[in-house]
């Protein structure tokens, strides 16, 4: 048990530049009620500074040390963007060509295609994680910690060179796929080292974090952050418990230690066209252009920028990006045309990597005064598309995509069932496989819906369909990653592999058993003429009806119908 929490800490507001302290603080604290926290620090960034701060427990339970602007987070996969301003630092310099071959930079190790005919990954490919790049690339990743990219702490971690023994593969044609990883921001860091001849931390050191006043943040464990360090927690039934922090060797994608102070000062930065109070690092056109989007596999969606994915509220643009590791979890949302921006950090909260973003989301909306996104009841059903979209669609990209294969398993099937046009995931998670109800979400447009992940805390998520020359529905995208699956034939749907061969391994276990009773033993025997039961796969046989498969013939000469 938590001997004591601290008393929030409010920085102070200012009611003429829009906060409305109380009612930030009563949201603030709804969040705090649905979401257990050991500790959490929430600011919000206008004008070019912190202008409301709120920190709430501790950032270690031994020592009962408050959670202060001033304590140190580790901010995991929002340094993807700091890799990012570095690389279009050197963009703006002329050292660097976007769309040139990252391997024309590369000095420590080489991207290889899977096969020849592979068009080269260029440097915005590995902006966008359309590089083709796998999410795991050494196979023995998917069961050690943080996907075998890290150490113990205290252990020196090996180059990339080492660690990806000279080559890195790519797996699909650049530019084709969306697959989020660090191998593609990691590589981009060491583009940022061969090219710049500085170890990336000194660069960062340097070129970002001085000049824009940030004195607490390093991409390293140094002497310079450890001192005000949180511990990361994981929240149990048994109470919070110290995770083992390990160091990150793909450190240009999720190594960066900071504090809610200096990430304002990031923040402010950004919303202030790569300048802040302290300094600059980018141009105001360049910082423009990183929002915009540059990997967009539908325009109703809203696609990713140069790091920054992208999303809208009521018409204002927003971009935003994440962290996540073992014990800590962060979150950037801002609004660059409104000059505004919210940002959290957690030091311990079950399913944040779920409910932070949206809920930090729902902060800017507030400010912004901007609706929620709900599931409309307006917009009426179209019937007449279902059989064209209706079907399964592929996750594309090896196994060991972790990440993606753990919400979506195979890939997502779409359905009508009890009534109701669903999507479900192919995996194995229930919720996923039970699936969401399709709401329409375009009075125009009958392909583009909405399902509701309120019970996950993630709000609702947008689906659009996709269709080929012809007018075909080929492709579903969700408005999460940009993530696009494609349509497949429904002999080649695993779900239906799988539940026929359930079936068959049911039939043949009642079968057996059956030899062993005399007939009049078995339910549902109705004599010598009766026939098996056919075992059908198709898009309305489901697990459940397992329990009705009956074997109503059993002799030695019994046999099942081919499935069809």
């Amino acid at each position: 048990m938590i001997a004591s929490f601290t008393e929030p800490k409010i920085g102070p507001s200012s009611p003429e530049l829009g906060i409305d302290e109380l009612a930030m603080k009563a949201r603030i604290d709804g969040i705090l009620n649905r979401w257990p926290a050991v500790g959490l620090a929430l600011g919000v960034v206008r004008d070019g500074s912190l202008e409301f701060f709120f920190g709430h427990g501790v950032a270690d339970i031994a020592s009962n040390t408050p959670i202060t602007e001033d304590t140190v987070f580790r901010i995991a996969s929002i340094t993807k963007t700091f890799t990012a301003i570095a690389v279009m630092q050197l963009w703006e310099q002329g050292l660097v060509d976007l769309d040139a071959p990252a391997n024309d930079y590369l000095r420590a190790y080489r991207l290889i295609p899977a096969k020849a005919s592979f068009r080269p990954a260029t440097v915005r490919h590995l902006l966008t994680h359309t590089a083709g790049i796998a999410e795991v690339v050494h196979p023995s990743g998917v069961v050690m910690p943080d996907f075998g990219e890290s150490v113990k702490v205290g252990e020196p971690p090996p180059s990339l060179t080492e660690f990806y023994r000279g080559r890195l593969r790519l797996e699909a044609e650049p530019g084709t796929t969306f697959t989020y990883g660090n191998h593609g921001f990691a590589t981009l860091g060491q583009i940022v080292e061969d090219v710049s001849g500085k170890p990336l931390a000194r660069y960062f050191r340097e070129h970002i974090f001085e000049p824009l006043g940030m004195a607490d943040t390093d991409l390293v464990r140094s002497e310079l952050v450890t001192s005000r360090l949180a511990t990361g927690y994981n929240l149990r039934s048994d109470g919070p418990k110290a995770v083992t922090e390990r160091e990150m060797v793909t450190a240009g994608a999720a190594s960066i230690y900071s504090s809610p102070r200096d990430m304002a000062r990031y923040v402010a930065a950004l919303l202030g066209g790569g300048a802040n109070e302290h300094g600059s690092v980018l141009e105001p056109a360049t910082v423009a252009g990183m929002f915009e989007p540059h990997y967009q596999p539908d325009p109703r969606i809203p696609g990713i920028g140069l790091a920054f994915f992208r999303a809208n509220a009521g018409g204002h643009a927003l971009i935003e990006h994440q962290g996540i590791l073992p014990g800590f979890d962060s979150q950037i949302f801002l609004a660059p045309d409104d000059g505004v921006g919210v940002m959290a950090f957690t030091n311990g909260a079950r399913r944040a990597m779920l409910w932070l973003p949206a809920e930090v989301a729902g902060l800017l909306k507030q400010l912004l005064g901007a609706p929620e996104e709900v599931i409309r009841t307006d917009v009426p059903q179209h019937p007449e598309v279902w059989g064209d979209i209706c079907g399964w669609y592929r996750l594309s990209g090896p196994l060991t995509d972790v990440r993606m294969r753990s919400m979506i398993g195979a890939g997502v099937e779409v359905s009508f069932r009890r009534g109701q046009l669903t999507l479900r995931g192919l995996s194995p998670v229930p919720a996923l496989f039970r699936g969401f109800r399709l709401h329409p979400d375009d009075d125009t447009d009958p392909y583009v819906f909405r399902i509701d992940l309120s019970e996950f805390g993630l709000g609702s998520l947008r689906v659009v369909f996709g269709h080929d020359p012809g007018g075909a529905t080929t492709r579903v995208h969700l408005d999460v990653m940009p993530l696009t699956l494609h349509k497949q034939p429904v002999t080649l749907n695993p779900r239906w592999w799988a539940t026929g061969a359930l079936a068959v391994a049911a039939t043949a276990l009642a079968i057996r058993r059956s030899r062993r009773r005399p007939l009049a033993a078995i339910p549902g025997y109705r004599g010598p003429t009766d026939v098996a039961r056919p075992v059908r796969l198709g898009a309305t046989f489901d697990a459940h009806d397992l329990s009705q498969v009956r074997v109503r013939q059993a002799t030695n000469r019994s046999r099942v119908r081919p499935m069809v």
